[in-house]
């Protein structure tokens, strides 16, 4: 019992079976996160998450989705502040690139530096892995592009994907209705009955904030509550039979 509670208390040791425990719990936070997601199309990328306001928060004011440059935008499951901090990183880094080499910085470059940095958190004693996923998405050179990092520093390329509290199901009914030749409204609807399929709230948009990077701009705005009202109208065509 105390060889096995070594294990638990450090992410620098493998237990006899090959885990990390430290990382395991702080993946595990991350699935009891709300859900965040982000849908990759031709026209753009869509960023979009669950929130819970409560009855006095002020409105128009999301905590789970960061711009990171003109063109990249992240959106968090799990411990948020952790996300807060790897954002910052992830802005003097990208903000380090454009000094540097005159250009905007490309999402996968981005992407590994997140990693890069959520992995030093796994190596060295006296210190925990971040407690959050993150999905980082934008339109570079190269195009529209969707990453997802982890705690353990793993990053992924994906075309549509979903974090956070019932990501498994959100990710089977997203790999059911996605397609890649769907238009930006069409990505941001799907969103949000991706979004309304493990909610609480069902119906409305009150719980869910959105943002986007058009492939046109290449530029981060985030989704009016006008525009969202007119996108959730939309989404009862993706809504499970």
């Amino acid at each position: 019992m105390m060889a096995s509670r070594g294990y638990d208390m450090t992410p620098t040791m493998y237990s006899p079976d090959g885990r990390i425990y430290q990382v395991e719990y702080a993946i595990e936070t991350v699935k009891r996160g709300t859900l965040a997601l982000g849908v990759r199309t031709k026209q753009g990328v869509i960023m979009a998450v669950e929130e819970k306001p409560r009855a006095l928060q002020t409105k128009n004011i999301t905590q789970k989705i960061f711009q990171v440059d003109y063109h990249i935008g992240v959106a968090a499951a799990g411990y948020i502040p952790d996300a807060r901090v790897q954002v910052d990183g992830a802005r003097f880094f990208s903000q380090g690139n454009r000094m540097t080499y005159d250009e905007s910085v490309e999402i996968a470059t981005v992407a590994k530096h997140l990693a890069d940095q959520a992995h030093q958190f796994t190596q060295y004693g006296g210190v925990r892995p971040n407690g959050v996923a993150m999905i980082i998405a934008g339109v570079d050179q190269k195009g529209e592009s969707i990453y997802v990092t982890d705690p353990s520093g793993t990053y992924v390329q994906y075309a549509a994907v979903a974090i956070g509290a019932g990501s498994d199901d959100v990710n089977a009914f997203l790999e059911k209705h996605y397609n890649e030749d769907m238009s930006l409204d069409d990505a941001a609807s799907l969103a949000i009955a991706a979004i309304n399929l493990k909610a609480e709230q069902k119906d409305g948009i009150n719980h869910v904030k959105m943002a986007k990077v058009t492939s046109e701009t290449k530029v981060f705005e985030k989704v009016s509550e006008s525009d969202l009202q007119n996108y959730s109208q939309n989404a009862s065509k993706f809504a499970p039979q």
